[in-house]
């Protein structure tokens, strides 16, 4: 099935067009990375599959149903990007994880046995049960990053939205952090979609790569050669390559 799919999409910011006749395809239990520059209109992408945007023309489907009913059923999660998270007031691991649990409660309704029992099982699959006591503020960024990613699995969502995921995190942290993606792909068949500025940090660890500077130019595996004139409409005419593999010939081609 698709998980996501936008038809010739186009977004816009007062008069000033953001995204122009996007199509995207995205199946079922994929991690996917879209790749580009500030100001690409990458987040605002991922607004639009949220539903916070409303493209002025083309269609946006999610699982085959409208963002709106998709957020209502709870399909999609997302983690914004790290700045935007708002949680420098003093709380547990275990009450920032709780939150999107408690939000859907009535008034003075405490969480359920099941609502629990889902919380205990995402910091458990993220590797955090242990630091549930533990005020959130005190923790490594990657450690955040995890509690985090445990915060949206409670409302177990089928796609899951990431903003800059990486960003603050050193090398082994992020190299944790996104074995850790390829692990709820496989175990929880979640279907996963990322932005990212750097290809070279997502490459191995990926299904699929869409680069993006107001139009997709590029979309297909992660492994193939992203053609050069490709890489040029996206991040301008002096990007500079780089072999990935010696054997390629297409990569070859590119830098004889």
């Amino acid at each position: 099935m698709t998980a996501v799919d936008l038809e010739n999409i186009s977004v816009r910011y007062d008069e000033k067009i953001v995204l122009e006749h996007v199509s995207l395809q995205i199946e079922e239990s994929r991690i996917v990375s879209i790749i580009g520059p500030n100001g690409s209109g990458k987040s605002t992408l991922l607004h639009t599959i949220l539903g916070l945007k409303n493209p002025f023309e083309g269609k946006v489907r999610i699982f085959g149903l409208s963002p709106e009913m998709a957020l209502k059923k709870r399909r999609i999660g997302f983690l914004p990007q790290k700045k935007q998270n708002g949680f420098d007031f003093p709380v547990t691991v275990y009450d920032v994880v709780a939150m999107p649990r408690l939000s859907s409660r009535r008034l003075f309704q405490t969480l359920s046995e099941k609502d629990k029992t889902l919380i205990r099982q995402s910091l458990e699959l993220v590797e955090m049960a242990a630091e549930e006591k533990t005020h959130f503020g005190s923790l490594s960024g990657g450690q955040q990053q995890r509690v985090l990613i445990a915060r949206t699995l409670a409302m177990e969502p089928s796609l899951l939205l990431l903003d800059e995921p990486s960003t603050g995190l050193d090398v082994v942290a992020q190299d944790q952090f996104y074995r850790l993606l390829q692990q709820l792909r496989d175990e929880k068949k979640l279907t996963i979609l990322m932005v990212s500025h750097d290809i070279g940090a997502v490459s191995d660890i990926v299904d699929q790569v869409a680069c993006l500077n107001r139009q997709i130019h590029f979309h297909g595996a992660a492994k193939e050669c992203i053609p050069g004139e490709a890489l040029e409409k996206v991040f301008g005419p002096n990007v500079q390559f780089v072999f990935h593999d010696r054997n390629c010939p297409t990569c070859r081609k590119q830098h004889e």
